[in-house]
């Protein structure tokens, strides 16, 4: 059974991995307007700023780290430790997404963003990711009925066509706004 521990464990090796191949930190990524760098750090700042809106302290980044890999690692760690800890199942309250406790807050908003933006970085990166096939289909199932609240919140573009017969993970990037068949320009 997995926890948010061991679910965050999991999801951040794979950024991990991700990010120890990258070779150009200032290559375009496919979020609009984003490189490399920026998707590192966008995972390593907002959620600084989430926890300390409800009390929490995890410390804060570089916006503009000379290494991004090693300024993931120290973040994923640091998140880890909280995670980690005996009382990570505290109760957490963020003024935007009401009272829950703060592993599993740290699960719904966090890691699932990890587990997004693993795809971005590989594909700004030139590699090839095979995102976890049952994650995918999970996420996109829990993301469809509330499509509508996702769009809206200016987080997600426009839903990418796929075809029908499209694999779970061309579906799901598909669905938070990326052409699956994205790469950088040559």
């Amino acid at each position: 059974m997995s926890t948010p521990a061991t679910d965050h464990r999991h999801v951040a090796a794979g950024f991990t991995a991700v990010a120890d191949g990258v070779a150009d930190w200032d290559a375009p990524a496919p979020v609009e307007g984003w490189t490399a760098r920026d998707v590192v750090v966008h995972l390593v700042t907002w959620l600084p700023a989430f926890l300390s809106a409800g009390g929490v302290a995890l410390g804060t980044a570089d916006p503009r780290p000379a290494d991004p890999a090693e300024a993931w690692r120290d973040h994923a760690d640091a998140v880890q430790a909280l995670l980690d800890a005996p009382d990570a199942d505290r109760s957490f309250t963020h003024p935007h997404v009401g009272t829950h406790p703060l592993d599993q807050a740290v699960a719904q908003f966090y890691t699932a963003d990890v587990f997004m933006h693993t795809w971005d970085l590989a594909r700004a990166s030139g590699q090839d990711v095979q995102l976890d096939p049952d994650r995918c289909a999970a996420m996109l199932a829990g993301m469809q009925p509330i499509e509508d609240l996702l769009r809206g919140s200016g987080q997600y573009g426009p839903a990418v066509p796929v075809p029908d017969d499209a694999s779970v993970q061309d579906r799901f990037v598909g669905f938070i706004g990326r052409d699956p068949a994205w790469a950088p320009r040559a």
